[in-house]
């Protein structure tokens, strides 16, 4: 409550007090604060949560994992898929609140495992219908859905290193791998392991260049500030600059962010190898491969181009057992490769078998593959390698009759693939169509939705309640309004406890108290009655 204190001053001879509320607000304060704190709610918590997708079925979506519920493995043990569960959108914040989650961002062909035998009893889903009593919630112990692929994610795992994720000390950008069948399951992967460097060593490289940078903008920064005469202006740019090449160093052979939308790890291309023949054609950069042993790092003439020596120099494809076609290094003006040269139409296409004699008849000719063909046996063959994709790589992969079965399996090579988002949190004026969810509207919003759901003759009741209890709070409002006086917490609690009939039953046990001295001998005055022998 606020803290009440009275300021007096003398108008003439007659003393005048003020009561003044330190920290008080008006009640116009009061409801804009709780709106502002449910729209802050509503900006960190933007989609409705009252909707499990379990009975949606198998979605691409937002997972994430319950560390409370199944807790990580030991260091040294393999994550488990039978201790592993994934949880929408929804149960995240419905079921486990007040857990400890992980987010996986998006995963394919997923059930939400909430309510399953993959967590325990003790945190149903809330959400789902309980078929036993057809009432909502709680659910929990049934079978889990079939077809969930789980990895390392779940144990909060990641990339290639393994190692474990701490989003407070993390630095740097992560990427996702597009992840195909038997690969890493869309796993997310430090810029550093995918090009073969470890975690450490890449730190070091990455401090020395961050090091020679500073140096090099030092002596910069000084020139410049003899000839501002002192100012600070260029060791603002600086640092802003250092700030940059913090966020947006990488390492040398990965390349840059704004050069490529998606990439497929090393892993899943190992398991697939007839991406690699894709590796440097229309729709795909060259590749990056993992390399294993020494990586050196860039030359002082690179250093303000970290991404000049980004690619690796001998790439895919190798036409005909002939060496590539070189291609001229970037120039200082633009820090993305250009497109390497495509070899003549007709040595990228190969016809597919002739038909025989009886389908002459047809006037309709097989298509012709267009893939390019697969990279001769060179040192790098079995090197592992990465792809990375442009936004019209789906257009580029050959369909023919010998090519589209090996992308039937991977529909997202295919098309573009459809992500399930959760409806969006109301924040109309209009109440909304379920009245007991507990995310749309503000909290007034609710409770006039709420109201318009109990029985009529409940709600006339509690109108006309609700109308009383208006009507006697502008009678005591009033006159704090025409004097300008702010309302104390006493005052408050005064007209609550006269509301409650709370000084009536003082009233009422002051009167029994005076009785009882009455019965004593006590008059009205105080005065007690002398009696005689």
């Amino acid at each position: 409550m606020a803290d009440i204190s009275t300021e007096c001053h003398t108008t003439g001879d007659v003393p005048n007090c003020r009561s003044e509320s330190h920290g008080s607000q008006t009640a116009s304060e009061y409801i804009n604060s709780q709106l502002q704190l449910e729209a802050d709610a509503r900006e960190a918590l933007p989609y409705a949560f009252d909707h499990c997708t379990q009975p949606l079925g198998p979605l691409r979506q937002i997972l994430f994992s319950c560390l409370t519920c199944n807790p990580p493995d030991d260091d040294n043990a393999a994550p488990s898929d039978s201790t592993s569960a994934g949880i929408c959108y929804s149960c995240s914040i419905s079921c486990h609140p007040t857990h400890t989650l992980v987010e996986l961002f998006h995963k394919r062909s997923f059930t939400c495992d909430c309510g399953t035998s993959r967590l325990p009893s003790s945190s149903p889903c809330t959400l789902r219908i309980d078929p036993s009593t057809g009432t909502k919630g709680p659910v929990h112990s049934q079978p889990p859905p079939e077809g969930n692929q789980y990895n390392q994610n779940f144990k909060n795992r990641f990339c290639g290193c393994g190692d474990w994720y701490d989003a407070h000390k993390e630095k740097g950008t992560m990427f996702q791998c597009l992840g195909l069948e038997g690969g890493c399951g869309e796993d997310w992967w430090h810029p550093e392991c995918v090009v073969g460097l470890g975690r450490a060593e890449w730190k070091d490289q990455a401090s020395n260049l961050k090091g020679e940078q500073e140096s090099k903008g030092q002596i910069n920064g000084g020139a410049n500030g003899g000839a501002n005469d002192g100012t600070n202006g260029a060791d603002t740019a600086i640092e802003e600059e250092d700030e940059d090449d913090e966020e947006e160093l990488l390492p040398p052979g990965f390349p840059p962010e704004d050069a490529f939308e998606s990439f497929i790890c090393y892993k899943c291309v190992s398991i697939h190898p007839w991406l690699k023949r894709y590796a440097g054609t229309p729709g795909f950069l060259p590749a990056v491969f993992k390399n294993d042993g020494e990586t050196t790092l860039p030359t002082a003439s690179s250093k303000n181009n970290p991404t000049s020596s980004s690619f690796p120099q001998e790439t895919y494809p190798i036409q005909n057992g002939e060496a590539p076609p070189k291609t001229e290094p970037p120039t200082s003006s633009t820090n993305k490769r250009k497109a390497s040269i495509s070899p003549p139409l007709s040595l990228t296409k190969r016809p597919c078998p002739s038909p025989s004699p009886a389908d002459n008849s047809t006037s309709r000719a097989l298509p012709v593959c267009s893939a390019p063909p697969s990279p001769p046996s060179n040192p790098t063959s079995n090197q592992p390698l990465s792809l990375f994709l442009t936004s019209n790589f789906r257009t580029k992969f050959c369909r023919c009759p010998q090519c589209y079965p090996l992308l039937r399996p991977h529909p997202h090579l295919l098309e573009p693939e459809t992500t399930h988002s959760p409806a969006p949190a109301s924040d109309s004026g209009t109440p909304p169509q379920d009245a007991s969810s507990s995310h749309h509207g503000s909290l007034l919003e609710k409770g006039e939705a709420a109201l318009s759901t109990i029985d009529r003759v409940r709600a006339i009741e509690g109108v006309m309640a609700y109308n009383h209890l208006k009507e006697n709070l502008k009678t005591f409002l009033k006159p704090f309004a025409e004097s300008g006086q702010p309302v104390g917490a006493e005052d408050v609690k005064a007209y609550f406890q006269k509301l409650r009939g709370d000084d009536k039953d003082q009233r009422e046990q002051d009167g029994e108290m005076r009785s009882d001295e009455g019965g004593q001998g006590f008059e009205g005055d105080g005065r007690r009655e002398e009696r005689g022998m």
